[in-house]
């Protein structure tokens, strides 16, 4: 009987029933009314398998409707995963750290991806893939964004800068230094996206006269999240470029 891939090799016995032992015939011994039907859900083609619940225990049965739902959430991410039509392709120049790019796009594929698995810029992060992180950060004409929630076609003509594009000429960025100079980090995970947040912040209050705080600050970053807690030494780095640029 055929199997489906990623199931355990030794199933209960009512999952591995021999052909015999399926189809309409209640075997000898068991009742109808305690009779139960099977179909594996991730083959609609597979038999399906009789068993009694008079000999089902408890983890059996857990070990079953665990399976089961498991196996079932599995069928409509596989068939959601189509490869768009020749007509659902869409062209689109994007320019990335200075460089332009002229691609053809499936239209569902976000910047973090295009990003990452076509460009090969691998700085923006992908930490939860809900907008609710920071780690993918970057700008796109000098504005912050979240790229896991952006769709790539929706910046053609953009000019896109990720952390890789901070630096001129082999020269750290300004908060690229000042993260090093004042332990702004730990791991290192979020700090692309940490870094790419705070020059877009500093775009926001770039002509400003009123100082810029340690309470706005951290306001203005609480979209992004450091799980080592490098905060005090994220906000002294980012009040430190400040103070330069407005000096």
């Amino acid at each position: 009987m055929p199997t489906c891939s990623g199931l355990p090799s030794r199933l209960p016995t009512f999952l591995a029933a021999p052909p015999s032992a399926v189809g309409n015939r209640v075997p000898d011994g068991i009742r109808p009314h305690n009779y139960s039907l099977l179909r594996p859900a991730c083959n609609p083609h597979l038999p399906i398998v009789e068993f009694s619940r008079d000999d089902l225990s408890r983890r059996d049965f857990m070990n079953v409707a665990s399976l089961s739902a498991g196996i079932a959430a599995t069928v409509p991410l596989a068939e959601a995963q189509t490869v768009p039509s020749a007509s659902e392709i869409v062209d689109c120049a994007i320019t990335v750290n200075g460089r332009e790019y002229a691609l053809t796009l499936d239209p569902r594929i976000t910047l973090l991806d295009l990003l990452r698995e076509r460009l090969h810029l691998t700085g923006a992060k992908k930490g939860c893939d809900h907008g609710q992180c920071g780690a993918c950060t970057v700008l796109s004409g000098g504005t912050r964004i979240n790229s896991c929630l952006s769709l790539a076609v929706t910046h053609n003509g953009d000019f896109i800068t990720t952390i890789e594009g901070l630096a001129r000429n082999g020269d750290l960025h300004p908060l690229q230094a000042a993260f090093i100079e004042h332990d702004g980090f730990q791991c290192g995970y979020c700090t692309p996206g940490q870094i790419c947040s705070a020059a877009g912040l500093l775009n926001e209050v770039r002509g400003r006269a009123k100082p810029l705080d340690d309470a706005e600050i951290r306001e203005r970053m609480s979209g992004n999240i450091c799980r080592c807690g490098a905060y005090p030494n994220i906000v002294a780095a980012i009040k430190a470029v400040r103070g330069r640029v407005a000096g």
